[in-house]
């Protein structure tokens, strides 16, 4: 009878740890989930952006056809590797591709700031400063909300590695998540326009 008890109290012990790494991982995984969408959310504003303010710049930059074309082509680039790695978040070749796509807009939009300091007519214009402070604020929430994320996706992997929830991650298959990296060193510095 002893035995049947020891038995009992085994598998309920194993259970409970099983249970509680299966509720720990899904925890984990919601919250990363749940970061990646205030990223979704600052990258959504800033592509709301862009169209403005290559709008405010066509009207000065009449002979630089081609780097505002840059820049809505790497804007919409963004937008569709943002809208794929929404879908699925931690997901390698989507945060890949939304790492490389954001590396291309934010070089798009680097060259096109090196360029808006050659028409003083736009660097002084209401517009152009209200849409570049809108746009500076959203680089900075986009920072943070990247930064939250990467947190949650390392404390969901670390989770998932480590004994003995990585028996539970790898029978129930939770996948690695991937952490969002940033630009790549020489575009990852935003570009600094001043307009006084």
């Amino acid at each position: 009878m002893g035995t049947l008890i020891f038995l009992v109290v085994l598998i309920l012990i194993i259970g409970f740890i099983f249970m509680d790494g299966y509720n720990g991982l899904v925890t984990l995984r919601n919250r990363y989930k749940n970061a990646y969408s205030q990223i979704d959310v600052q990258l959504q504003r800033r592509y709301d952006l862009i169209p403005n303010l290559v709008e405010t710049a066509k009207g000065y930059m009449k002979h630089e056809r081609e780097t505002l074309e840059a820049v809505v082509a790497a804007r919409n680039a963004a937008l569709s590797a943002n809208s794929r790695a929404a879908r699925n978040p931690g997901d390698p070749s989507t945060m890949q591709q939304l790492g490389d796509a954001e590396s291309a807009l934010t070089g798009a939009l680097g060259r096109l700031m090196v360029l808006s300091e050659a028409y003083p007519d736009l660097k002084a214009d209401q517009t152009m400063t209200l849409v570049m402070e809108e746009l500076s604020s959203t680089e900075n929430k986009v920072a943070f909300a990247r930064q939250a994320f990467n947190d949650a996706v390392t404390l969901y992997n670390t989770k998932r590695e480590v004994f003995p929830s990585n028996l539970v991650a790898n029978g129930f298959n939770f996948a690695q998540a991937e952490l969002l990296e940033e630009a790549a060193p020489e575009v990852k510095v935003a570009p600094r326009v001043s307009f006084s």
